[in-house]
């Protein structure tokens, strides 16, 4: 069967029928049989347009608006028409000679923008879809000269500017359509914009790879870049607009491939908020202008298979300035929506193609039975969930203009500017903030928060993501030559010896250990260290969704807290008082803390106790930071420095592999940016930790990966004051709960973890901490005879790993911590954040109070 959407021989009767006949029953469509559906023609046409009207009709049904079609009414701003991609069949974009001539700069001023929306804002449009070219400054040097002298870093920097002004001065909801974005200029823009959008238009590869394909040449075209996008953006839990463009010489097969791609998108994060099925129109003076437009039966043929696949729930619309005068079919096919319509601007995309009038539109949807109703660029689904997918920055912009209820567009709203600006009162004691101490005698409220089925993705979709990874492997490699490279050079160790190490049990076990063991008593002698510290988590309210993370809590569930400013300086104090050298603080990414919060967490320690360092804030952290304030990574470490910032915490790695980080996490920073803020921290002089947290739907080879790239920043940076081995504590972690994790480590899995991690990571990071919290007092001396030469803190609190359901405390006194060492037949001594020598003040403070912590340490309200 040739399945060419310009041309060749259709499917057989037998085909569309049964075709037809699963998708009247609802019965689930695979891609052959929507392949074959898509070139439906006359009765056939007809009869799948019909199935699919009666999915959308029950899907409006379910969300509260039977009967109803929806528009947003708009204002178009093309930011810039620069772009480094060359699509053939595209007339938005130009050169810098052509906007020279016209009188235009290489990007529209803030003015110009302005005058748009306010001009929008004047004939209640609510939208501002910002559109614009691809990285222009990556082609363009009049881009790049742009962008510098006003200012701007990139475009991203000069979209999320100009978004605030429209927020703040004109009161219109930026949407964002600035092209492929990464992960991190999504936590860029998702405080300034309620929603953003890309297209896919196809996965078929062909047509970006191949000479003559309407793609080819543009970099930002590769459909495994777009769909990365799209995941990013659910990670990120931003809403999100995509679709397909039909007849660019995609053929029915990739068509299906596309819109199942889609699907899949949708269904692991929930955040595609809208399709659109977009017909392809040839232009002049394009490469394809000699290629005909995609027919109509064609795109309603498209509309009615993506009801099927997609679903009742998705929202589905298709440009009704794109047809002539076919509205109805498009209806009937299975639309819910007509896109932005704008009474003042022109489709800049589209210039030849003009919008239809509303009230035309309003007419012609009430004609087969449909009222047409306002909504936001954000559906009203997303409206009403509200966190995390609508920043708190943007509440107020999106309230004024929402109807509460509907989540709609409220007809009578005035739309004028609101202030864009942090929430009021960050640092407002809340909770439980007794919880580092009734953690351990009350324990948690409930084993899960309010929002698990929500807020962590669709667990069937991670369970197919995960599988991959927990696959077993096959070890071929020599365990004993593999033995005797360790001992004799660990750094000749080839991946497949290391692997196979990794894999060791009974008497090889044994052995590797004792190599590390002895490679650990020629590198740092047989002194155990260990730190005398307290672990402060400032607040556990985080929508991050990490779905190994117990700890965190949405603001109204039972366990939620928020310490103040004076209470975390008061446990400083405390700490002080006690002997410590080191505060470390942690915390969720709670949506209501500014960017400087961190700032005001070190300077309120470092005023308090000047003394003490500071070893703050996961790279996680930084990134949240660093894109609240609008600064970058470099610039935010400086200013997290000068306000006392010592040291960061190297946390958040989890494993440096995205096959598994993803499932793992669902907005967390991806590898590429963890080594970006780490390497980053190290060439300004603040030193950090490393981990590795492993144990869930990870593999040896995971680990092995995971100690290489670690090695390899520190022979580059030489920043890394530690490896610290994290086992998965899997009690109250969702992805356990959930059946996809397995229930942690096993105790060969800790001691070859260890093991390896002191070969793997010689002689460039010399300590290998185990953590007492998680494997108790005889699980972390069985790691110092496998290669750790730390263990760590006393912690003086931790809510951490005790949420997920670690049984060791939360403390351990100094004489705990010695007989952990001396169980492992060696020597204890105290240390610095920095591996230095302690003073013999705080060794006589620490010692003073050792063991009489819980009457030290009062609840503090």
């Amino acid at each position: 069967m040739t399945t060419s959407a310009t041309s060749g021989t259709g499917p057989t009767e037998n085909s569309m029928r049964r075709a037809l006949k699963r998708a009247r029953d609802g019965v689930a469509l695979d891609v052959t049989e929507a392949a074959v559906l898509l070139q439906a023609r006359g009765e056939a046409l007809t009869d799948l347009a019909a199935s699919a009207a009666r999915v959308r009709d029950a899907g409006l049904e379910a969300a509260g608006r039977p009967g109803v079609i929806t528009y947003s009414k708009s204002v178009f701003v093309p930011l810039t028409r620069l772009c480094r991609d060359k699509c053939h069949y595209c007339t938005f974009v130009t050169v810098p000679g052509k906007l020279r001539r016209a009188g235009h700069g290489m990007f529209m001023s803030p003015d110009e923008v302005l005058d748009i929306a306010r001009k929008g804002a004047a004939l209640g449009c609510k939208e501002a879809l910002i559109t614009l070219g691809d990285k222009p400054e990556d082609r363009w040097p009049e881009a790049r000269e742009w962008l510098d002298a006003h200012g701007y870093d990139d475009t991203i920097a000069y979209v999320r500017a100009i978004s605030i002004r429209i927020l703040e001065e004109t009161g219109l909801l930026p949407h964002l359509n600035p092209g492929v974005m990464t992960w991190t200029d999504f936590q860029r823009l998702k405080p300034v914009a309620p929603s953003m959008g890309m297209m896919l238009e196809t996965t078929a590869t062909r047509l970006w790879s191949e000479p003559g394909g309407p793609h080819h040449g543009s970099p930002d075209k590769e459909p495994a870049v777009r769909l990365r996008v799209l995941e990013d953006a659910g990670r990120s839990s931003v809403p999100f607009t995509s679709g397909l463009l039909i007849g660019i010489g995609e053929t029915y097969e990739e068509r299906a491939e596309s819109l199942f791609a889609l699907r899949k998108v949708s269904r692991a994060y929930h955040g595609i908020q809208e399709l659109i099925i977009q017909n392809f129109r040839a232009k002049p003076d394009t490469a394809m202008r000699g290629m005909p437009d995609a027919e109509l039966d064609d795109l309603v043929a498209t509309v009615a298979v993506a009801r099927h696949i997609m679903g009742p729930s998705a929202c589905l619309q298709a440009p009704p300035n794109l047809v002539d005068d076919e509205y109805e079919r498009l209806i009937g096919a299975g639309i819910d929506d007509w896109g932005g319509v704008s009474p003042l601007t022109i489709d800049h995309v589209n210039p030849e193609r003009p919008w239809p009038q509303i009230e035309a539109l309003t007419e012609r949807s009430r004609a087969v039975g449909f009222e047409l109703r306002e909504r936001l660029c954000v559906y009203p689904e997303f409206v009403r969930r509200g966190e995390p997918w609508l920043d708190p920055r943007l509440r107020p912009h999106v309230a004024a203009l929402a109807d509460p209820e509907t989540g709609l567009a409220r007809p009578d709203a005035e739309v004028e500017g609101h202030p864009w600006q942090e929430p009021e009162e960050a640092f407002v004691p809340t909770g439980r903030t007794d919880l580092h101490r009734t953690i351990d005698t009350e324990g948690r409220t409930a084993d899960r928060r309010d929002d698990f089925d929500e807020v962590y993705g669709d667990w069937e979709a991670l369970r197919e993501a995960a599988a991959p990874g927990m696959a077993p492997e096959r070890i071929d490699t020599d365990v004993r030559q593999a033995l005797r490279t360790a001992a004799d050079d660990p750094t000749r160790l080839t991946d497949a010896e290391a692997l196979a190490l990794l894999h060791a049990d009974g008497p090889a076990l044994d052995a590797l250990c004792r190599v590390a063991d002895d490679v650990r008593r020629s590198a740092v002698g047989d002194d155990v260290t260990y730190i005398v510290t307290r672990n402060i988590n400032f607040t556990n309210v985080c929508y991050t969704g990490c779905r190994f993370c117990a700890f965190a809590q949405r603001r109204t569930d039972a366990d939620a807290y928020t310490l103040s400013l004076d209470q975390v300086a008061d446990r400083a104090q405390q700490a002080w008082d006690l002997g410590a050298v080191e505060v470390c603080m942690q915390g969720g990414i709670h949506p209501d803390l500014p960017g400087t919060a961190y700032f005001d967490i070190a300077k309120a320690v470092k005023e308090r106790v000047p003394g003490m360092h500071v070893h703050a804030f996961s790279p996680m952290e930084v990134v949240n930071g660093a894109t609240r304030t609008g600064l970058s990574i470099r610039e935010w470490l400086s200013a997290a420095k000068e306000a006392g910032l010592g040291s960061i915490p190297g946390t958040a790695a989890e494993i440096l592999d995205d096959e598994v980080r993803w499932v793992l996490t669902k907005g967390k920073l991806p590898t590429a940016t963890w080594i970006e803020v780490v390497t980053t921290a190290h060439e300004l002089g603040i030193r950090s930790s490393s981990t590795m947290m492993y144990g869930h739907v990870d593999q040896p080879r995971h680990w092995l990966g995971h100690l290489r790239t670690l090695a390899g920043i520190q022979q580059r940076t030489g920043g890394f004051t530690e490896f610290v081995t994290l086992p998965f504590i899997h009690t109250n972690a969702p992805v356990y709960l959930a059946g996809i994790a397995r229930p942690g480590p096993s105790t060969r899995d800790n001691r070859a973890v260890t093991a390896m991690a002191r070969l793997l990571l010689h002689p460039w990071i010399p300590n290998i901490q185990t953590s007492w919290v998680k494997l108790g007092a005889e699980g972390a001396a069985e790691m110092l005879r496998s290669g750790a030469n730390d263990l760590g803190g006393t912690l003086m609190e931790e809510t951490i790993s005790r949420m997920a359901g670690s049984s060791y405390g939360s403390y351990k006194s100094i004489r705990d911590l010695v007989a952990v060492a001396e169980a492992a037949g060696r020597p204890a001594k105290p240390r610095t954040t920095l591996y230095g020598e302690v003073s013999e003040e705080r060794q006589r403070a620490a010692a003073a109070s050792d063991g009489h912590l819980p009457d030290l340490l009062p609840v503090l309200d």
